[in-house]
């Protein structure tokens, strides 16, 4: 049986890296961001190469659903985790997300400032929506709901921190085994990489691993500052439920 594992995150998240590592697993297929044409074609928003995305995936959210509770992607035949990298700002309202229970999902987080100054450097003036805080708590109650229990959480400063030891965390939380193959991957672009890379991805092709995470305080630019205190106030509740690298 094949187990579908759901991250949900925002952008500038390190949800690429996770994505490189769960792919290094002898035994994982991964898909990169399955709704993100369907967000596209639906909102009208205008990302950079919208139209090689709406042209390259799949526009209807239905069709992506099927798939993701069904394991129907290319190649997932042939592994018995099936790895999903989603963004919570792609579950817009008119998107279904009683699928969601379907599958095993784990949410990934990381410090708003960190996101927000990052994002900063490809979008001057990014909103609430960009960076899919409210949706990601959103998802996580709905998963609560469904479950009677909190699912897992993850954050990526703590991953940076102890990549081993986190990455081993999440393993026994969502039962399967850690496998060493996670903790690095091959430079440059990978084959399951969205149309997208060129324009998010150099960075994470430049790395070969989890790199030591900076020390260094991010800085966000002064009109960005109210978008930051409402991201913490989203961060901080999920922010409690974090593996502390000993479930």
């Amino acid at each position: 049986m094949i187990k579908n594992i759901a991250m949900w995150s925002g952008p500038r998240n390190l949800s690429t890296a996770m994505m490189y590592s769960f792919a290094s697993r002898t035994d994982c297929h991964v898909v990169d961001e399955p709704f993100y044409a369907a967000y596209l074609s639906t909102t009208g928003i205008k990302h950079a190469m919208y139209k090689e995305i709406i042209n390259d995936g799949v526009v209807d959210p239905k069709k992506v659903i099927e798939r993701c509770i069904n394991s129907e992607f290319n190649g997932q035949q042939e592994h018995s985790i099936f790895y999903q990298k989603h963004m919570t700002k792609h579950m817009i309202p008119s998107i279904d997300r009683s699928w969601i229970g379907q599958v095993c999902n784990v949410f990934l987080i990381r410090e708003p400032a960190k996101v927000i100054a990052s994002y900063h450097a490809k979008d001057q003036d990014p909103g609430l929506s960009d960076i899919g805080v409210v949706e990601q708590c959103e998802i996580f109650d709905r998963v609560c709901q469904k479950t009677g229990k909190a699912p897992t959480v993850i954050d990526s400063w703590d991953i940076l921190n102890d990549p081993k030891k986190m990455l081993s965390a999440l393993c026994k939380a969502i039962n399967i085994d850690f496998q060493e193959n996670m903790l690095s991957w091959p430079t440059g672009p990978r084959s399951f990489d969205g149309i997208w890379a060129p324009h998010w991805y150099k960075s994470v092709w430049q790395s070969n691993g989890f790199s030591t995470p900076s020390q260094k305080k991010p800085k966000v630019p002064d009109h960005l500052l109210d978008l930051l205190d409402t991201a913490n106030s989203y961060y901080d509740q999920l922010k409690g439920f974090a593996l502390k690298g000993n479930a």
